[in-house]
């Protein structure tokens, strides 16, 4: 048996619902804990305002931005096989957008930025997340 054979027998093939499912719950956790930490910073900084300027901010984002997003990667999930590999939830261009973003983010927490425009920022990315994971539950809710 060669290489090919086995890659192909023991890949962890999943269910396009499963994939829907977990590009949803990502886009909610990451969205939720982004979220949490950006309203923690603006608190120290007794800035709470910061944070409302982030939810406007992030909602903005969503429905001119990620939502576009969402709807293209929810499109190519669906046209998935069944028992497609679980890292296909997101093509590889989106997986090194997703490890810049962790990286980016990692340095704007160590940069001489006030907290409460690091909190802003974090609030805006997390709420722009977790507003546009809504269509990827949608769909995940509507498969069969």
């Amino acid at each position: 048996m060669g290489l090919k054979e086995i890659l192909q027998r023991y890949k962890p093939g999943v269910s396009v619902r499963t994939h829907l499912f977990l590009a949803a719950i990502i886009w909610s956790v990451v969205g939720f804990f982004l979220l949490m930490n950006g309203f923690v910073l603006v608190s120290l900084q007794n800035k709470l305002w910061y944070g409302v300027i982030g939810l406007a901010l992030g909602a903005a984002k969503t429905f001119f931005v990620l939502d576009r997003v969402a709807r293209k990667n929810v499109k190519r999930i669906k046209a998935f096989d069944d028992k497609v590999c679980i890292g296909s939830v997101y093509s590889w261009k989106t997986w090194v957008l997703v490890a810049a973003m962790i990286i980016l983010g990692r340095i704007l927490r160590t940069t001489v930025l006030p907290g409460e425009v690091v909190g802003l920022i974090y609030t805006g990315v997390g709420c722009a997340l977790l507003l546009a994971s809504r269509l990827m539950w949608l769909e995940w809710k509507r498969s069969p």
